[in-house]
């Protein structure tokens, strides 16, 4: 072994950044973080308003497409995931949502008791620095500051009144007391830059000593002695190097690489694994299935005044604003063009919101614009749906034995009715807030898909050729209690049949929360953290 440290890390996202600060709390202790991507030095990073940017010319990302699927159009959908320091934390929207306390709790339901909502809600209110300060639901010092979105438009509070005047509730705080209903959407920002997990939790370890970060480091395979894992095999800049774990591999590269390192280190399904002539080390099925995402389409709308957007669109304002916000925080773009989301139920009778809308106050597409120079976009805003519970179930497969190839990912969007009833239920759902008095003044027409797409036919052929993901893959190497076949680890995120070696990332996740995922994936990073550290679970707490 070319090194040797007490921890090692696979993965600089969300978890990975996570488990670096916790573990590197004892300092006793040597932890090594290993990531594929660079550093986080991108101004388009830091700057709030950049993440349309970074998303759509994905520019720190894996590159990652879902196989063709008949279920849309035959289109091979794109799985950004974050190829950064901070991962998927350092590209995504920077929404914050934890999820329904019915989550949790129908995850200790299948055999995973301490994962109720009682044994979350300590970690969650530990991570958070919420700008409302602590009460019974919210943590007021954590390392994770949470504000709500401060973007300047009338049509926010116009959205949130046409929601009430459709009979839909309004909630002060979906991360509190009421998730359920319409309120400000709340975000991952500090003084007007992003709060990646690698600004909350992995600079701030490394500032300690003994938290040592290696980039371009792409992990190939965990080495094993027996059925103890012993070190990581990675490449950097073309050198194959080994690096030893007195005490634990932990593998926190996501949803889809995660899977893919247990299958090429001989992990997984065995059929699979002979497939590619590697040698299995553990037969566990369960690998790489259970792929589960949230599947969106988006609804748009003309504007019938000038919105704000528009106006600080124009190029000298833009590039004078994109300026303040990265050397100042301060400005049109230390923000994100929204304000608004909704959790709603399909059912009455459901537990969980299974429906989630968000405002977007802007067009789509949007781009610099200059009188004379070159023309604006049409003025508009959107509306995107999101289906929070779906029934289909996908996989992450390897393509080849090569570590540096992209494995297989079978998404299988939309793979059951279930998903299509709900699908056309959100549609519904926007276009009745959307007509509501409070927003007649802002509407000028429905532009997509249009007002002749009412019928389920029409509606379908819209979702084919218009779904998308909003980037929350869960559940590849899912928790689950001994005895069950198709878990990969128990509810410590430890590999069954291996030893010192865990997995924490959204692939535990045995189904999907309801929201966005970031901020779940750093409440079990931050749980499993004190289990690996041998320190008492914090005391359950009820909403």
């Amino acid at each position: 072994m070319s090194s040797e440290f007490d921890y090692i890390i696979v993965g600089a996202g969300s978890a990975g950044c996570t488990l670096a600060y916790r573990l590197g709390e004892d300092r006793d202790v040597r932890v090594l973080v290993l990531e594929a991507g660079g550093w986080d030095r991108s101004p388009w990073i830091h700057v709030p308003l950049g993440w349309g940017k970074i998303l759509t010319e994905r520019l720190v990302d894996w590159q990652y497409f879902a196989s063709p699927e008949p279920s849309v159009d035959g289109r091979a959908v794109e799985c950004a995931r974050g190829k950064v320091v901070g991962g998927s934390s350092s590209t995504n929207a920077m929404a914050y949502v934890r999820g329904h306390r019915g989550d949790f709790d129908r995850w200790a339901a299948a055999g995973l008791p301490q994962w109720s909502s009682a044994h979350v809600l300590p970690y969650f209110k530990r991570m958070e620095r919420w700008e409302g300060g602590a009460d019974a639901c919210r943590g007021g010092e954590g390392p994770l500051n949470v504000q709500h979105c401060r973007y300047q438009d009338p049509l926010n509070d116009a959205f949130l009144a046409a929601a009430g005047e459709a009979g839909h509730p309004a909630t002060d705080d979906y991360n509190g007391a009421q998730s359920a209903g319409f309120g400000r959407l709340q975000v991952t920002i500090a003084g007007g830059k992003r709060m990646s997990a690698a600004r909350a939790y992995l600079k701030p370890a490394m500032a300690r000593g003994n938290v040592e970060v290696r980039v371009a480091a792409h992990a190939t395979r965990i080495v094993f002695d027996g059925d103890v894992a012993r070190g990581v095999d990675y490449v950097r800049n073309g050198k194959a190097e080994r690096v030893a774990a007195t005490r634990e591999v932990i593998v926190a590269g996501g949803v889809i690489n995660s899977p893919q390192l247990l299958m090429l280190s001989g992990i997984g399904d065995p059929a699979q694994l002979a497939r590619y002539g590697i040698e299995v080390r553990a037969p566990l099925p369960g690998v790489g299935k259970n792929l589960q995402d949230h599947v969106s389409v988006i609804l748009m709308y003309g504007r019938r005044e000038t919105s704000p957007f528009m106006r600080n669109m124009r190029a000298d304002r833009i590039a004078l604003s994109l300026a303040n916000a990265y050397a100042f925080g301060r400005g049109f773009a230390s923000d994100i063009p929204g304000g608004v989301v909704g959790f709603l139920k399909s059912d009455p009778q459901l537990v969980t919101p299974d429906m989630q809308l968000i405002l977007t106050n802007a067009s789509l597409p949007a781009w610099p614009w200059f009188p004379g120079v070159r023309k604006p976009f049409a003025d508009g805003f959107a509306c995107r749906t999101v289906m929070l519970h779906p029934r289909s179930r996908g996989e992450v497969r390897l393509a080849s034995r090569d570590p540096l190839a992209a494995p297989r990912i079978d998404q299988r969007f939309l793979d059951d009715a279930h998903d299509w009833r709900v699908m056309r239920q959100t549609i519904r759902a926007v276009r009745e807030i959307v007509r509501q008095p409070a927003l007649s003044r802002f509407v000028e027409t429905e532009t997509l898909p249009g007002a002749a797409a009412e019928s389920d036919e029409a509606l379908d052929a819209f979702i084919r050729k218009t779904a998308i993901t909003v980037h929350h893959p869960g559940g590849t190497c899912r928790m689950g209690p001994a005895g069950d076949a198709m878990a990969v680890t128990d509810d410590e995120g430890r590999v069954y049949g291996a030893r010192g070696l865990r997995v924490v990332d959204a692939s535990l996740m045995p189904d999907l929360t309801s929201g966005n995922i970031n901020a779940p994936v750093i409440m079990m990073a931050e749980k499993i953290a004190d289990r690996i550290r041998g320190k008492p679970a914090l005391e359950p707490r009820v909403h």
